[in-house]
């Protein structure tokens, strides 16, 4: 027995010895590829645990005297653990380092490191958690307003031709995506400007996997989900809009769009558009939108920019559906945002499953809930020509997905808690 014992425990030290020796070596080469450091510290404010935190370290704060920080080389430990981050350097609002941290303890503080090579190339490789693109066809041509013929290829910014309505067949399906392990979304590139949602039975980034047949196979089941939700003349989920004379008014009459791909990262991407001239309630504005999501949440982030008038609301909201009962709530400043959702079966497969969908939006930006004959609606008060919103979208039949109304209640309002008490990031150089 003794033999035995020490046998087990000489084995054991043997174990962490070889631990230790191990993650020696590793800091090792992360010294020697990565000579330069910061240290970045983040807190979570709540008394409770929080769960995929997108941590954002602004381009503003990272080192530039003496060796300044190299985008192209870096890697951010937690101890002797790598997590996968990216440098945002073409997003409009997000810019600089992001990363995703998997959990945060009540009231915890993480020291992070930020090491990096002032010189070269030393660009890492993560699984991909989130995705955003845009695919037209090529090598076609136009007819009546209709594509015939080509290619799918994916691009990465595109002017919106006159020529595409509706049901064009040129963009595959019919607009740009954007996904998290989670959920996907899309918007409709037309006259439409409607928000839709791809609900997902897999982690795995699906959308280069939909439309590839020229239109609608993903309203049918397919191996990864299905295009989940109604949306017609209506909101959708989350689609930008104006509220004028009793209804919500789409982006729908513009001179011109432009729309790209500025982030296409493993924790973060994010879509940026243009519309030029968007003719609404007696205004013509140019309005900058941004779309972002990151790896481990439902939520989109829709930020907004106005140019060319001071219009009295910017709204946003949810379709109606006699299946769904809205429940909303105008939030409470630095305690919990405001917040829209409904819950019930209101999906497109037949027999139709359950989805929750919401916006959540700052409580300071509130002005009143309306709707109209199709959605709900919140409108939401621009300030400095400014405003944002989030929205999600959560299907039963996502893995380990949310199966009753009152998980959704639930997840909604701890999600409108931690919007209103982000983390706080403060690096030190």
């Amino acid at each position: 027995m003794i033999k035995k014992y020490l046998t087990w425990k000489n084995g054991a030290l043997g174990v962490a010895l070889l631990f230790n020796v191990a993650c020696s070596s590793s800091q090792k080469v992360a010294s020697s590829e990565f000579p330069q450091s910061f240290t970045v510290q983040v807190s979570n404010p709540l008394n409770r645990e929080r769960e995929s935190v997108l941590v954002v370290i602004k381009e503003e704060d990272l080192p530039t005297k003496g060796v300044g920080f190299n985008r192209n080389a870096f890697i951010v430990t937690d101890g002797s653990t790598e997590i996968p981050s990216q440098y945002n350097g073409k997003d409009a609002h997000n810019k600089g380092i992001a990363l995703v941290l998997d959990k945060m303890g009540a009231g915890e503080t993480k020291k992070l490191t930020v090491s990096y090579n002032p010189e070269g190339t030393n660009q890492r490789t993560y699984t991909k958690r989130t995705q955003a693109e845009l695919s037209k066809k090529v090598g076609g041509r136009w007819e009546n307003r209709k594509y015939i013929g080509g290619d799918f290829q994916n691009i990465d910014s595109l002017r919106v031709p006159s020529e595409l309505t509706d049901h064009s067949y040129y963009l595959r399906y019919e607009g740009p995506g954007w996904e998290s392990d989670k959920v996907g979304y899309r918007f409709y590139l037309d006259w439409r400007n409607a928000v839709d949602v791809f609900g997902k039975q897999t982690p795995e980034m699906v959308l280069q996997k939909a439309g590839l047949d020229g239109y609608d196979s993903y309203h049918n089941q397919q191996p990864w989900g299905m295009d989940v939700l109604k949306v017609g003349k209506a909101l959708g989920v989350g689609t930008l809009a104006m509220y004028d004379n009793g209804k919500a008014v789409r982006v729908e009459k513009t001179d011109s769009t432009y729309s790209k791909i500025p982030q296409n990262g493993p924790v973060y991407s994010s879509i940026l558009t243009d519309y030029y001239g968007w003719q609404v309630a007696g205004h013509k504005l140019n309005v900058h939108s941004q779309l972002s999501i990151h790896g481990g949440t439902r939520m989109t982030h829709h930020q907004i920019r106005l140019e060319g008038g001071q219009p009295q609301n910017i709204a946003t909201g949810l379709i109606k559906d006699k299946a769904a009962k809205l429940v909303s709530d105008k939030g409470e400043a630095g305690k919990r945002y405001g917040f829209m959702y409904t819950y019930g079966k209101q999906t497109l497969n037949s027999p139709p499953d359950n989805i929750g969908i919401a916006v959540l939006f700052n409580p300071q930006d509130f002005i009143t809930f309306s709707d109209d004959p199709l959605s709900h609606v919140v409108q939401l008060k621009p300030s400095n020509g400014q405003a944002q919103y989030y929205f999600l979208a959560a299907w039963e039949l996502e893995p380990n997905g949310i199966k009753t109304e009152e998980q959704f209640r639930q997840y909604i309002t701890r999600t409108a808690e931690e919007l209103a008490n982000p983390v706080r990031v403060k690096v030190s150089k």
